[in-house]
């Protein structure tokens, strides 16, 4: 039989299929194709172009005047000669003039690199050293800081002041006031030929262990994040626009990634309720604003339940309430359900590297396994890996590593770091833990923080999960100290309620152990202080509570 001829076009039949572009503007083309998480605020003002944007105290922002503001600011913002992909340093309170900065950022080509304004002198000056912005946009209230530690970073030679109509320079560098720059900036649509893979931001984590790492992340982790986060928070896109209570700080991930532009992305409104938590405020603004969504910290939502106590207020909008960053006591987790009448009450987790939900627990895991993470979130595949690189079975506990195209792109210059968090094909997050048959995560403790003690793995999660339900302690970490008989001993740093005098509550933290511990769980030892050293987001820095007790 003769074969049919060939009667395509000549070419090297061993090339992948691609089209040809070469007719084609590469700025063109890319505008039409790209992943950018600027475009994001472009497409809902697009759609929903009056609707309230965000809610600043007073103000109202709608998503026309955000889309003109974050194409004018990044007009001006490479009038400053900026070079592409470099970082633009955030030291910012939560207000929409971050907002608008961070997605001029993005659609400008520029990274956006919001500042934890919590730290010391000492930390801001080293995250500025290492990271070598050559801008900085700042609020007037932080002019000290930066008086402070600008002199020492050589590479900022622009800052822009939010809040100063004619703001002195600062630390002698060339110092704009923001919305003058606005003001006189092209109002033209911003057309920058930005890569999908281009960073866009740069977040240093809040450095629990050693000194902060940067974490890169592009436009495409960063959309995917979005999207996957407003999944599995069920916020739906159309006329029943999510609102969502924002009262943690934006230069955290979980603040800016999951509970503020996933919400922008949907076409909804983020109503921001000012930098110091108040409990009473942010209930008038839930009932005020109807707001549909929110997420607080276990001693946020705590401190909710004594105002709505106090005065009730009516929260039947609120249809999903997220706690993050530790686990809720059962009694607590029910209080909070009968708060929120309609609200699905659930847990998230998550880590900056993946942008950063990970787990989210589905509402029948608040009753069915309350104490779990939850599954994967829809865009991120879990396994448990052991040390040398086999993945485990389900019940079997190891790491737990991700694969996601919401993982970061890797850590800002620290190759070391990047070998290790990358390792066998798998982000590797450094927690420990398990999957059961279901494919939900069973969360035991931090790689770093598990105490080895004569022989026995001591998971100090559980650990102090049990010490908190002890008469007297209000608050409590666990941790490992030298011991030359067992390695490792379990000592308990706990905080006193006032309700017991130090001695007995040093007894009864030990009694309530033995009651419900094994033998080489119950700590040897009790520390009583006045306060743990936390991040901005709760988190107990056990590197520091470390310190206090050797």
């Amino acid at each position: 039989m003769t074969a049919a001829p060939d009667h395509s076009p000549l070419r090297d039949k061993d090339l992948p299929m691609q089209p040809d572009l070469s007719l084609v503007d590469p700025l063109e083309y890319n505008l039409a194709t790209r992943t950018n998480a600027g475009d994001v605020i472009i497409r809902s003002a697009a759609i929903f172009p009056d609707r309230v944007a965000i809610v600043d105290g007073d103000r109202e922002v709608t998503y026309r005047e955000l889309a003109e503001t974050v194409d004018r600011l990044g007009h001006a913002l490479l009038g400053l000669d900026l070079p592409a992909g470099s970082p633009v340093a955030l030291t910012m309170m939560n207000s929409w003039r971050l907002l608008a900065t961070y997605y001029a950022c993005a659609r400008a080509g520029l990274v956006c690199m919001p500042l934890n304004f919590l730290l010391a002198g000492e930390d801001q000056a080293w995250i500025l050293q290492d990271a070598t912005p050559r801008a900085l946009v700042t609020d007037a209230a932080f002019r000290p800081l930066h008086e402070q530690v600008l002199p020492g970073v050589t590479s900022v030679e622009h800052v822009i002041v939010t809040d100063e109509e004619s703001p002195q320079p600062v630390a002698g560098r060339s110092t704009h006031h923001w919305q003058s720059l606005v003001d006189r900036a092209p109002a033209t649509p911003l057309e920058v030929l930005v890569d999908d893979r281009d960073t866009v931001q740069c977040l240093y984590t809040s450095g629990t262990t050693s000194r902060p790492k940067g974490v890169l992340t592009s436009h495409t982790a960063l959309v995917t994040s979005l999207l996957s986060n407003a999944l599995v928070t069920r916020q739906s896109w159309g006329r029943d626009s999510p609102v969502m209570l924002v009262v943690l700080p934006m230069f955290h991930v979980t603040a800016l990634n999951t509970v503020t532009m996933p919400v922008l992305m949907m076409g909804g409104t983020a109503v921001l309720a000012g930098m110091a938590f108040d409990p009473a405020r942010s209930l008038d603004l839930m009932e005020q604003r109807r707001v549909t969504h929110m997420m607080m910290l276990p001693l946020m939502h705590r401190a909710c339940l004594a105002e709505q106590s106090a005065r009730p207020r009516d929260l039947s909008s609120v249809t999903t309430a997220i706690y993050a960053m530790a686990p809720m006591p059962a009694d607590l987790l029910a209080a909070v359900d009968e708060m929120y009448p309609n609200a699905d009450v659930i847990l998230g987790s998550g880590q900056t590297e993946v942008v950063p939900t990970t787990t989210m627990q589905w509402p029948e895991h608040r009753h069915s396994a309350p104490d779990s993470w939850g599954p994967q979130s829809v865009s991120v595949l879990t396994q448990i890996m052991d040390p040398m690189g086999r993945l485990r079975d389900a019940g079997d506990t190891g790491e737990i590593v991700y694969r996601a195209p919401n993982v970061c792109s890797g850590y800002w210059n620290n190759p070391e770091a990047n070998q290790q968090a990358f390792a066998h094909g798998w982000f590797h997050s450094g927690d420990v833990g398990h999957l059961d048959e279901e494919g939900v995560v069973w969360f035991t403790d931090r790689l770093k923080d598990v105490i080895k003690s004569g022989g026995e793995n001591v998971s100090s999660v559980a650990v102090e999960a049990v010490l908190l339900g002890a008469p007297g302690v209000a608050e409590c970490t666990v941790i490992g100290v030298p011991h030359e008989h067992w390695g490792e001993a379990v000592c308990a740093v706990v905080v006193a309620d006032g309700t017991v005098a130090v001695d007995e509550l040093r007894a009864g933290v030990i009694a309530h152990a033995r009651a419900h511990l094994a033998g080489f769980q119950v700590p040897k030892e009790v520390r009583v202080i006045e306060e743990l050293p936390k991040t901005a987001t709760g988190k107990i820095q056990k590197h520091q509570v470390r310190g206090l007790v050797r």
